[in-house]
C-alpha cells in the first residue's frame, strides 16, 4: 500500500490504538506523530494501516472548551481577570491548537515556539518579558523502558529538558502561589517535574496525554478565583485521562473578580 506523508494511520502491532499522521517517510520507516496525542514514534511500514476518516476515541476540542466551560461565571455585576498565560510548546500544531482554545476560552495567553532542549536557555527572557501568572513548558516526551527504573533518567527522551526548564522558571519566581507552572509531555517523569518546581505534570502512569491536556490545566487555573484553593481532583479530571495523565498540588487559582461591571 502507498503511503504519503499527511496520511492518517494507526499501527497493527499497537491493536490500532492511536491514530497518527505520517510527517516523515525514510525508506521503509516512517516517522509519525500523533493526531491528539503529544507523541512522536517510527513505524514499519508494513505495521501500517491507512485511517483516512477515523479519529482518536478521545477528548476533543470542542468537548474539552465545553467540559470548562461548563463552570458558569455570573456575569450580571461582576467582572473577571483570568490568569495570563505563557504557553511554550516544541510542536508547532500543538502549540496552535493550544492558543485556538485558550482564545475560545477569552483567556489572554502568548505562545512560543522552543525546542526542548532549548527552553531553560531562553524561559527567563520570555519570563520577564511577558510577566505570565501561568506558564506552560511541553511539547514531545517518552518513557523507554530500557531498565525498570521510572527514576533514571536516561529512560526517558525529554524529561530532563523539561526539568532544566522548570529549574530555570523557579529561578526566576519561587512562589507557586506566583507563578504556576505546568510541565512535561507524554510519559514524562511525573515526580521529578513536581520536585523540580512544577505546580502540575505529566505523566503519573507514565501514559500518553491529549495534546490540549496542558492547556485544560492551565486554563482551568486561569478561571479559578485568585485566593482560593482549586478543586485539584475537579480539575484533573477535566482532561482525558484524569490523574493517570496529569497530576499535581493544591494551588490558588490566578483570577481576579471585580465589581461593578
Amino acid at each position: 500500500m502507498l503511503f504519503n506523508i499527511g496520511d492518517l494511520v494507526t499501527r497493527n502491532s499497537y491493536n490500532n490504538d492511536i491514530v497518527f499522521k505520517i510527517i516523515d517517510l525514510k525508506d521503509e520507516m516512517v516517522i509519525l506523530k500523533g493526531v491528539n496525542v503529544r507523541l512522536v514514534a517510527d513505524s514499519k511500514i508494513d505495521d501500517l494501516k491507512k485511517c483516512d476518516n477515523c479519529y482518536d476515541d478521545i477528548l476533543d476540542d470542542e468537548e474539552a472548551y465545553d467540559r470548562i466551560k461548563s463552570d458558569e461565571l455570573d456575569r450580571s455585576e461582576y467582572f473577571y481577570l483570568p490568569g495570563k498565560i505563557l504557553h511554550i510548546d516544541a510542536d508547532e500544531d500543538y502549540l496552535k491548537r493550544c492558543m485556538d482554545f485558550y482564545k475560545k476560552m477569552d483567556i489572554l495567553a502568548y505562545g512560543i515556539l522552543l525546542k526542548e532542549n532549548v527552553v531553560h536557555l531562553n524561559i527567563r527572557k520570555q519570563l520577564e518579558d511577558i510577566n505570565p501568572d501561568i506558564v506552560v513548558i511541553t511539547g514531545h516526551d517518552a518513557y523507554y523502558k530500557r531498565q525498570d527504573d521510572i527514576n533514571d533518567s536516561t529512560n526517558y527522551k525529554n524529561s530532563d529538558n523539561f526539568i532544566k526548564a522548570v529549574r530555570e522558571a523557579r529561578k526566576y519566581e519561587k512562589s507557586h502561589e506566583k507563578l504556576v507552572i505546568i510541565a512535561g509531555a507524554c510519559q514524562s517523569n511525573y515526580e521529578e517535574l513536581i520536585k523540580s518546581g512544577s505546580n502540575f505534570a505529566s505523566s503519573p502512569k507514565r501514559i500518553n496525554i491529549h495534546a490540549l491536556d496542558p492547556a485544560i490545566i492551565a486554563s482551568s487555573v486561569s478561571l479559578s478565583q485568585k485566593g482560593r484553593d482549586i478543586e485539584l481532583l475537579k480539575i484533573l479530571n477535566k482532561t482525558k485521562y484524569g490523574a493517570n495523565g496529569m497530576g499535581g498540588i493544591i494551588t490558588e487559582g490566578m483570577m481576579y473578580t471585580g465589581y461593578p461591571r
